[in-house]
């Protein structure tokens, strides 16, 4: 039996990764602006809306989309259970470290513990998530690139949270964007190129089993469901700012 695993990238998601990661950067970058009210304190609208933005969907539906563009010639599923919790930890790191950046974004202790926290979140979704995989074999480390993906993760979020608090106009918030999406992709790249898939199955197209595993063609379907209630609870923010009157920092 042949343990090599013969895989490949899908450009289209590739290219969907960067601008989903583009997308949720953006509306993150907006946000964010507004996380202290003129009062001083946290506007809870605007933090939710940042954090399911950068967390939510610039960084887990990312990794999700990523995850579907890995091509592989055996069949591979996704426990729920890790999926879901991943999804639940990013969110709360990204939260986190926004809100307490946000007290004092001139503070530089502030914004390096802020930085690693986001960052060692980000990474812990993307290790999860891909523990979570199941099929007939088992992934082999380079550790190396592990710890690379991993300082990677940490020095992206750093500077996404500078970057949230620190560009105003529309241009910059764009090109910051573009920046926080380059760096997302890179971290999860990275971290896929440290996996090496080794096959350890004679049948590589059997179904891979457990409670609450869907196969990975499924997988695109479960994240736009998620995607989309994430999307209906940023339209909410904006409709809450719009029509309540939400208090606003300019």
């Amino acid at each position: 039996m042949n343990p090599e695993v013969v895989s490949s990238y899908d450009s289209t998601y590739v290219f969907l990764s960067f601008l989903i990661a583009f997308a949720g950067s953006f509306v993150a970058l907006t946000a964010a602006r507004r996380i202290i009210a003129p009062s001083g304190k946290i506007n809870s609208f605007d933090l939710l809306a940042s954090t399911l933005a950068l967390g939510g969907i610039g960084v887990w539906t990312m990794h999700f989309i990523g995850m579907s563009a890995l091509k592989m010639d055996l069949r591979v599923g996704y426990a729920m259970t890790e999926t879901i919790t991943s999804l639940l930890l990013v969110c709360l790191a990204t939260g986190f470290g926004l809100s307490y950046v946000a007290r004092d974004p001139s503070n530089r202790g502030r914004l390096l513990t802020g930085g690693a926290s986001l960052g060692l979140g980000v990474a812990v979704m993307h290790y999860l998530g891909m523990y979570g995989m199941r099929f007939g074999g088992y992934i082999s480390w380079s550790f190396v690139l592990v710890l690379a993906s991993v300082l990677i993760a940490v020095v992206a979020a750093t500077a996404a949270l500078w970057l949230a608090f620190n560009t105003k106009p529309l241009a910059l918030r764009v090109l910051a964007a573009v920046i926080m999406a380059a760096a997302v992709n890179a971290m999860h790249y990275t971290g896929m190129a440290a996996a090496d898939f080794v096959c350890t199955t004679a049948d590589r197209q059997s179904l891979p089993r457990g409670f609450g595993v869907i196969v990975s063609t499924d997988l695109p379907q479960v994240v736009l469901v998620m995607a989309v209630g994430i999307t209906l609870v940023l339209s909410i923010d904006l409709l809450a700012q719009k029509f309540l009157g939400a208090p606003k920092k300019h």
